[in-house]
């Protein structure tokens, strides 16, 4: 038996502790938004937050978060963060999104650089690019991330 905090809640789960939390996540919790890409951590989408960092969950064994709080994209966009909400908003309003499937992580990757941002500091497109490049986006909508990021930022400053 293992105990994960999740979104805030404690969850005990039945999982070898090597299992991957992407598939605690998705298999054993069902919380289906952090998609698996690559299974290398190569890609970014199946980003979520270990104690407010971005890490790729389909190769952190659970045994990692044992004593940290994961979150999830459900709880970044159900409204309750206020710089995951204002990462949502700009990635509706900038049309980010064509396909979708990269999208969750994504927006974690971009909500953890916020966070990680000094109140009220603007990010430079290259340092929004820095923090963005772990993540693939197959359908190539690098430039509306770029925005959505910078206008999420002014949002929260």
């Amino acid at each position: 038996m293992n105990t994960l905090n999740v979104n805030g809640r404690e969850h005990t789960v039945e999982v070898d502790p090597s299992t991957p939390i992407l598939w605690t996540l998705r298999d054993t919790l069902g919380m289906t938004g952090t998609k698996f890409g690559c299974g290398a951590a190569l890609c970014g989408a199946c980003t979520v937050h270990l104690d407010g960092n971005a890490i790729r969950s389909c190769i952190t064994p659970i045994s990692a978060a044992a004593s940290g709080k994961i979150t999830t994209i459900e709880a970044i966009t159900d409204g309750s963060d206020k710089v995951g909400a204002a990462v949502h908003a700009a990635w509706v309003k900038h049309d980010v999104a064509q396909c979708g499937y990269c999208q969750s992580g994504q927006i974690m990757s971009a909500t953890a650089f916020l966070k990680s941002l000094p109140k009220g500091k603007q990010p430079t497109a290259a340092e929004i690019d820095a923090a963005m490049a772990g993540n693939i986006c197959r359908c190539g909508t690098y430039a509306r991330i770029r925005s959505a990021v910078a206008d999420a930022a002014k949002h929260i400053a």
